[in-house]
């Protein structure tokens, strides 16, 4: 891959733009290589970088079809799902505690 061409913090050019702005527009990048960078300082670590897409080289987002909304909501179904009780929390468990909050802490749920 060549050298891409680096633009500092809010001074790269027009037509071209990240992924965020590109989905914004109901763009993607459609396999095009990254056109270039931005890079933002910070004071104590390295930059950040965001890459660079071309606009106009950009692909329409492809539409959301039925078995993929299925999939997606049987993924967000088995993320509400507790491993310990097996039943439906109301909620996305965290993976901190990976177990509803009344599993993880029985002797406060009795206490109440």
């Amino acid at each position: 891959m060549a050298a891409v061409p680096v633009y500092g913090w809010r001074l790269a050019p027009d037509g071209l733009a990240t992924r965020r702005q590109l989905r914004a527009r109901g763009l993607r990048p459609g396999g095009q290589d990254v056109a270039a960078q931005v890079e933002r300082p910070r004071r104590r670590r390295g930059p950040l970088v965001a890459y660079l897409y071309s606009v106009e080289q950009a692909k329409p987002v492809r539409p959301m079809t039925l078995a993929k909304r299925a999939a997606l909501a049987k993924a967000n179904a088995a993320r509400r799902i507790c491993p310990a009780c097996r039943r439906d929390a109301g909620y996305v468990i965290p993976p901190s505690l990976g177990m509803c909050a009344t599993c993880a802490f029985p002797d406060e749920q009795r206490a109440a």
